[in-house]
């Protein structure tokens, strides 16, 4: 991918010397379509949300179509309790009510998708959480911010449980839920396991809920979610964020981020793109003030 970039790099720099007023089209394939399951279930009480769609072609701006006649059904593993997933609004939910939870901790869950195409399933363990013990800030002029960028610099505070390896997904917010600051994923308190189980999350994982290029300002809020995830989980987030991410001189290849959905149908070579995953879920917010 990189190599084929940089030709066409060199291809446009010759042409702007040579023949100012010629145009270059580049044909780019639209690929094949797939059905794109986005389905995470949480021990937060109320509603579950999950999206299937349609894969769009990469240079189409539309919205992803959505697929509205699937039959969605997830299966509690470990107590028995099936849970129907019925289409409305865009969105496939289960609503089993106020102050109760779908998501059980060391329950094991069974996603199953049933298409026009095929059938799929999924397996996760939803895995416990700790605590977000605090929050606090600093505030930094441009002189004294290594980013040069004035504003408040949040840190949020946390113990890994001892006695096994924990996978978690910490991800901030801006003033609301709508408005992604940055993700971070640990293992245990660190970035590797067989580290630092049992320990503080280190300075680099703490800090990470701050962008350096974008701080906070006064009175903004900032939320701070922190998410158990199973190993696999853990390896397909960070995976899809490596995507997202990649660029610049020492750019990787692109390639094809794994789905744990995988077809019933011995006889369909029929494939899915997504994943299905669970997680315990703790918040903490705070408003920045001087």
């Amino acid at each position: 991918m990189q190599k084929i970039i940089n030709t066409l790099a060199i291809i446009f720099a010759a042409a702007a010397f040579t023949a100012c007023e010629d145009v270059i089209d580049v044909e780019v394939p639209e690929g094949k379509t797939f059905t794109v399951v986005d389905a995470w279930i949480t021990n937060t009480p109320g509603r579950q949300d999950i999206r299937i769609t349609q894969s769009m072609p990469y240079t189409n701006q539309a919205p992803a179509p959505i697929v509205s006649d699937a039959v969605v059904t997830l299966t509690d593993m470990t107590s028995g309790q099936v849970y129907p997933f019925a289409f409305s609004n865009g969105k496939y939910s289960y609503d089993p009510g106020v102050g109760i939870s779908v998501g059980i901790v060391n329950h094991i869950y069974k996603l199953r998708v049933e298409l026009k195409e095929s059938t799929f399933e999924a397996i996760d363990t939803l895995k416990r959480v700790v605590p977000i013990d605090s929050i606090t800030y600093e505030f930094k002029t441009k002189e004294d911010a290594a980013s040069s960028e004035e504003g408040f610099y949040a840190r949020w505070h946390g113990r890994d449980i001892a006695g096994a390896t924990d996978f978690y997904w910490v991800r901030s917010y801006r003033n609301s839920t709508d408005n992604r600051v940055a993700d971070a994923f640990p293992i245990d308190g660190s970035f590797e396991a067989n580290v630092a189980d049992g320990s503080v999350f280190i300075y680099p994982l703490s800090e990470a809920i701050t962008r350096e290029d974008k701080p906070f300002q006064e009175n903004e809020k900032v939320i701070v979610r922190l998410s158990s995830v199973s190993k696999p989980s853990h390896t397909f987030l960070r995976m899809v964020d490596e995507q997202l991410s990649n660029g610049g001189l020492f750019a990787k290849i692109l390639e094809n981020v794994p789905t744990n959905l995988k077809n019933v149908n011995t006889s369909s070579n029929a494939k899915v793109l997504g994943w299905f995953g669970t997680s315990a879920v703790q918040f903490k917010e705070r408003v920045m003030v001087k």
